[in-house]
């Protein structure tokens, strides 16, 4: 025998179980402040509404409204670290606390017109997206859809877009002044075969300047399969703390030491950087501050009021023994 599902609670509903008219219990679940509804009326309608289990429908919003109240963050290509990570969260907190809610979307690979279309199904107030996966067809599509708000992430400003601008360069280059000043001159810098960490690291290479490229994977046998490399190096920039403490291992073993053969340098600064013997030197980014600022940015936006973009970091070196 076949089971009916019982149909959710409306608005409708909602009004006659109160008394009031549909458009009462639309400004009183509104919060409309314009609204002349006494205290008594909107307390009968939140009672029915909690006693119905009446939730608002968002699509039904998106008609009224032209957007959900979302900010979008379509997922990357890159991996995320602790970094992403600790700024996905702190975005969330500062949104919540001003109405909006942030959704991440998946299909990582999804760009152009195709990517577009799927975003603006969901009529978001904005989207924050690398750069890679936007066209000018796609960010006309978006606006034209009602997103009031389309920026990018990127090592670079874009020209399609506001950009929160992840510059690498300054990464690289803040290392090699480091090493450069312990008096090292046979310097090298790694960079990822990883897909998506290898273009960050061929940034931080480009700001690194001068030094041997290493193209290392994150595994031990491709460690050892470098090692010849290092032989005459005594600098290394490591690309990140995990590339770092990849290589400080594999040094380790070869009896090459660290940091009287070669100094080595991560970034990152991750918590196990200073659990390492001899403790890594590290290029901190700091992130403190930073969601609350593109969160203020997005606002501006979505009002229509022109802002500058944040930066998403600022660094600094942290050192440490292994140099």
């Amino acid at each position: 025998m076949e089971t009916m599902t019982a149909r959710p609670p409306t608005s409708s509903d909602v009004a006659r179980l109160a008394g009031v008219s549909q458009a009462t219990v639309s400004y009183v679940l509104n919060n409309r402040a314009d609204s002349r509804v006494t205290e008594e009326t909107r307390a009968k309608v939140l009672s029915a509404a909690e006693k119905l289990g009446y939730v608002r429908h968002a699509g039904a919003r998106s008609l009224k409204t032209g957007n959900s109240g979302l900010v979008l963050l379509p997922l990357s290509d890159v991996p995320f670290g602790p970094l992403a990570t600790r700024f996905i969260e702190d975005l969330d907190h500062e949104l919540t606390a001003l109405g909006y809610t942030m959704i991440t979307y998946g299909a990582r690979q999804a760009r152009g017109m195709a990517a577009a279309r799927a975003w603006a199904e969901l009529r978001p107030a904005a989207i924050i997206v690398d750069t890679v996966k936007l066209t000018s067809a796609s960010v006309g599509l978006l606006r034209k859809a009602g997103v009031k708000a389309v920026v990018g992430i990127s090592p670079k400003p874009s020209t399609l877009v506001p950009t929160l601008v992840a510059d690498q360069t300054e990464i690289g280059a803040l290392a090699a002044r480091h090493l450069r000043s312990q008096g090292r001159r046979k310097l090298a810098v790694i960079v990822p075969r990883e897909d998506g960490l290898r273009d960050i690291g061929l940034d931080r290479r480009e700001g690194f300047g001068a030094g041997l490229q290493i193209d290392l994977a994150f595994d031990p046998a491709s460690a050892q399969e470098v090692l010849p490399l290092l032989r005459d190096i005594d600098g290394v920039f490591a690309y990140n703390d995990e590339y770092a403490m990849l290589l400080m291992s594999t040094l380790a073993d070869a009896g090459i030491r660290v940091p009287d053969d070669i100094a080595i340098v991560g970034a990152d600064d991750l918590p196990l950087a200073r659990l390492l013997r001899p403790q890594l030197t590290t290029v901190a980014l700091d992130i403190s501050g930073t969601a609350a600022a593109v969160v203020t940015f997005l606002a501006s936006l979505i009002d229509g009021t022109p802002a500058t973009p944040p930066r998403l970091w600022t660094t600094h070196l942290i050192e440490r023994s292994s140099t």
